[in-house]
């Protein structure tokens, strides 16, 4: 149980984090006008700099505000649910900026949504071509420079600051799972490579960040093999994911990709036990090892069908946090689940069972990018 401020009383006994070189920057930033220093956070609430929460309905709950306002949430992520209209959904953010202004913990919310173009976007207006328009355009660069632009301007014009695109999916067969929306810009990497960078590069200068998803890839996946219902195995051989799959990635870091979503397929060239989000072979050795990726890793839904055989919605953040993703997506429209997270979380990080050196450049981050963000 918490009392008002958030505080679990039991955790803070143990756990009091005061920011220093030491430990995660979550409580201030180090050249801001007015900084709190030595901000003190108990498990729950360092444990909530890693959650991203949602919620149902265009009215925010008052259990989520009161999450963000005890400092245990990272950010929010918006469905088209929750938006009614451009001023609707910007009056929102404000409500939850000032929440956030409230909490112990001053780095800015992380505020996204899906926005990739086409039949793909929570918020009306750009970019309004889909990826695979983009990417058969007669210009593919520049097309795909314009759609980040135009993405980046609409979501920075409500007040959102993360983009969940775009997608670096390499489709192999026409109309299979990520191309039967024309989410893949094409079947060839090369392109996918040059429009991905394209974009990143160009929404990012409108100070909005980009997420190049899903690592390693769902190219292969037919259209059946959807990760969001059932668990999903693609079978597709070492030089395979690393030619074509992960192909567009190495150009998407170098343009400096602020985050990157990892897939729930399961890849038994690289692990055939785990999906990739819950796999540290995929994260720690894949993404992070061989590619240097050292920005924030973020999950797809945590409350995914594919995740079905590992728990609940709690076990499986812990076991994702255990695997290298920095941040965990509760994206079922229900606060109680983002409560939930950082609950497994912070118990987790109490009892050992999650590395405290880890757990705090995780979190570590995450504030980083919280902060390089408005």
């Amino acid at each position: 149980m918490t009392d008002e401020s958030g505080l679990d009383r039991r955790g803070a006994l143990r756990t009091l984090l005061v920011l220093g070189a030491a430990a995660p920057l979550v409580g201030a930033c180090a050249d801001a006008p007015e900084t709190r220093a030595a901000v003190a956070l108990t498990s729950r609430q360092l444990a909530g700099q890693r959650v991203i929460c949602s919620y149902s309905g265009l009215t925010v709950p008052s259990a989520l505000l009161q999450q963000i306002r005890a400092g245990q949430a990272a950010g929010v992520i918006f469905f088209k649910g929750n938006i009614s209209s451009e001023a609707q959904i910007a009056s929102v953010i404000r409500q939850l900026r000032k929440a956030q202004r409230q909490s112990p913990v001053s780095s800015p919310l992380l505020l996204m949504t899906d926005q990739e173009g086409g039949l793909v976007r929570r918020l009306p207006g750009a970019p309004a071509r889909s990826q695979k328009q983009v990417g058969a355009s007669k210009h593919p660069a520049s097309a795909a420079g314009s759609a980040g632009t135009g993405a980046g301007k609409n979501l920075a014009g409500v007040g959102m600051n993360v983009n969940l695109a775009p997608v670096l999916d390499v489709y192999y067969k026409s109309g299979n799972f990520i191309d039967q929306f024309q989410r893949s810009y094409s079947s060839r990497a090369s392109t996918v490579s040059t429009c991905g960078k394209a974009f990143i590069e160009a929404q990012q200068r409108t100070g909005v960040a980009a997420t190049a998803k899903h690592f390693p890839g769902l190219g292969s996946a037919t259209t059946a093999q959807n990760t969001d219902i059932r668990p999903v195995t693609l079978h597709v051989s070492l030089s395979g994911l690393r030619t074509k799959d992960e192909a567009p990635y190495p150009a998407a870091i170098a343009a400096g990709v602020k985050l990157i979503m990892a897939s729930w397929a399961v890849y038994p060239a690289l692990d055939a036990r785990h999906p990739a989000g819950l796999s540290p072979a995929v994260i720690q050795g894949e993404l992070r090892g061989r590619l240097h990726y050292r920005g924030v890793t973020v999950t797809d839904a945590i409350e995914a069908g594919a995740l079905a055989a590992f728990g609940s919605f709690g076990h499986r953040a812990v076991l994702a946090a255990r695997a290298g993703m920095d941040l965990l997506l509760c994206s079922a429209q229900d606060p109680a689940q983002g409560h939930a997270v950082v609950t497994a979380l912070a118990g987790a990080l109490d009892r050992g069972q999650l590395n405290r050196t880890a757990f705090n450049a995780a979190a570590q981050r995450v504030t980083a990018l919280r902060h390089s963000l408005h």
